[in-house]
């Protein structure tokens, strides 16, 4: 493993630093959610999508704004409704007047997916042809139009919300999508007291002001910073057991021990998962400080990383087995490497 350089180091303290700027910027607005907001930090440290998922009301879309109004990022929102085409978050082409030459040409008007941070509020109300306008952006950075690429500025995220309980004119994110957001993130109710205290501040959100704390150029530096973050060989191994331990029909004996698996999942999670398990687990070695990653970093965000990838079997479901359980029974099962361990 190698080490870090002393300006990597420095900056990694301006980078714990900010973010917890961010943090008491925030908490202006958003009473409580300290383990979503930080998912959504690490998430945008390591460059990935976020998806929210959560009942109605709990300041899902207020956490976002809040968010982007604190890192000084374009932003848009678009409510996402049976009725949205792709064009109406991509662009589209559109046939004007030449003032100079009288010729008629293709202009290209761009969407609201031209901006840093994209809110896709509930997601899963429009149908699966405008969800699959995303799909390219979210994961190359650019869209196609025309047979013409436009590049999208970076950075860009997709921060999309979705309503888990009302199921009636929604149409479910197929798992290719799915699998383009690093993380989901499950949104709860708050506790008693942090309820008080939404309905006592409630009356004065109007006059809060929210202080920028980032720009572009500053993030792009701490993304740069967190891919440079090393990574031992035994936190390679320790993520990459994890992963695949999730795959029932894996070749090999690597899963036999966990019986659990077989009888739970139908199919587990994928290469790209193992990406974002370490682009995560380095982010948030980074939000907290420290020049390394550790297996504990890696534990820690296996949930939001691989929860919306595993597959249940049908005698999961029957048993009301969820995806959180069997990520927590394979965390037991699977040791940490002692000599890369940590106190944080």
């Amino acid at each position: 493993m190698s080490e870090s350089k002393p300006e990597d180091v420095e900056l990694l303290e301006t980078c714990q630093q900010t973010c917890e700027q961010i943090r008491q910027e925030v908490g202006k607005i958003v009473v409580g959610q300290q383990r979503v907001l930080t998912e959504l930090l690490m998430a945008i440290l390591a460059g990935g999508h976020s998806l929210l998922v959560g009942v109605p009301g709990l300041a899902k879309t207020l956490l976002v704004g809040t968010l982007a109004r604190t890192l000084s990022l374009k932003f848009s929102r678009i409510q996402f409704t049976p009725d949205l085409m792709p064009a109406d978050i991509t662009g589209t082409e559109v046939l004007q007047d030449d003032p100079e030459t009288r010729e008629r040409r293709f202009k290209f008007l761009p969407g609201p997916i031209f901006s840093n941070i994209l809110l896709a509020d509930e997601i899963n109300r429009t149908p699966p042809k405008t969800q699959a306008a995303l799909l390219e952006a979210m994961q190359e950075h650019k869209i196609t139009v025309g047979g013409i690429d436009y590049p999208l500025e970076r950075p860009f995220f997709v921060l999309a919300t979705q309503n888990p309980i009302e199921q009636e004119g929604t149409y479910p994110l197929p798992e290719a999508q799915l699998d383009r957001f690093m993380f989901l993130i499950h949104v709860e109710y708050p506790s008693e007291e942090e309820e008080l205290e939404i309905m006592k501040q409630s009356a004065d959100m109007e006059s809060v002001d929210i202080q920028s704390v980032m720009d572009a150029a500053q993030l792009l530096r701490f993304q740069s910073l967190v891919r440079r973050i090393p990574v031992a060989d035994a936190v390679y191994q320790y993520a990459r057991k994890i992963v695949r331990s999730t795959r029932p029909r894996q070749n090999g004996d690597e899963t036999e021990e966990f019986h659990f698996v077989h009888e739970w999942l139908k199919w587990g999670a994928g290469p790209r998962a193992a990406q974002h398990l370490i682009f995560a687990a380095r982010a948030r070695a980074a939000l907290y400080g420290q020049p390394y990653v550790a297996c504990e970093d890696v534990a820690d965000v296996c949930t939001p990383v691989l929860r919306h990838r595993l597959i249940l079997s049908f005698a999961a479901q029957s048993e009301n087995i969820k995806a959180d359980t069997v990520i927590e029974r394979l965390l037991e099962s699977i040791p940490m490497y002692q000599d890369v361990e940590r106190q944080t």
